[in-house]
């Protein structure tokens, strides 16, 4: 009896080990998860296009905005012709723009109104241009007219085609500007004006 208990305990032992290895390799070998958590980071570049504000139209100038000057082109006179120069300043704290030929009236010494007829000196002419004037700054048209030989309508007497004009008024973007005349002057073919378009002066 004794011998044969030897022997159980025996085996029970032998048994044990392998199933403690098993238990600890079964420990050793479990499945582990990991979490890797990536983060990306993405530029996105977007080109924006905008539109530059729209500058502010300039308005035409008025007679009450401009001063100016009606005088003898020096060195013009010839074959019965001269030109006088008329120049318009912007005399106005504002830009503004002249553009093609002014309404003119040849006015006399006591600014009663004399004949007057205004054309262009080039017949058709392309589209005039827009002058823009900031203050201060000047606009010139020229005049080519007769002072001393009559035309149809003038007087045939002995003596000046038409009466002298001192003064001319000038009618443009609604308004009007009187400006001297240097010197003063008969104009024949009954105030006949033949203008060259507006130019900066």
């Amino acid at each position: 009896m004794i011998a044969r208990a030897a022997t159980v305990d025996g085996d029970v032992k032998h048994l044990a080990v392998p199933f403690l290895l098993l238990g600890l390799l079964a420990g050793c070998g479990g499945t582990k998860t990991l979490t890797v958590t990536q983060t990306v980071t993405r530029t996105v570049t977007k080109t924006v296009t905008t539109k530059p504000a729209p500058a502010a139209a300039v308005a035409a100038c008025s007679g009450a905005d401009l001063s100016g000057s009606f005088t003898e082109v020096p060195g013009s006179p010839g074959a019965g012709q001269i030109s006088y120069a008329l120049t318009l300043t912007n005399a106005s704290p504002n830009t503004c723009f002249v553009s093609g030929i002014p309404q003119l009236q040849l006015l006399d010494a006591q600014g009663g109104a004399l004949p007057t007829s205004v054309s262009a000196e080039q017949p058709g002419q392309g589209a005039a241009a827009k002058i823009v004037l900031q203050p201060a700054e000047a606009a010139q048209s020229q005049a080519r007219f007769s002072p001393d030989v009559p035309g149809p309508g003038d007087s045939q007497q002995p003596g000046p085609c038409e009466p002298t004009a001192h003064e001319l008024k000038v009618t443009i973007g609604g308004g009007e500007v009187t400006v001297p005349i240097d010197p003063p002057t008969p104009v024949c073919e009954h105030g006949s004006l033949r203008m060259t378009l507006f130019a900066a002066a």
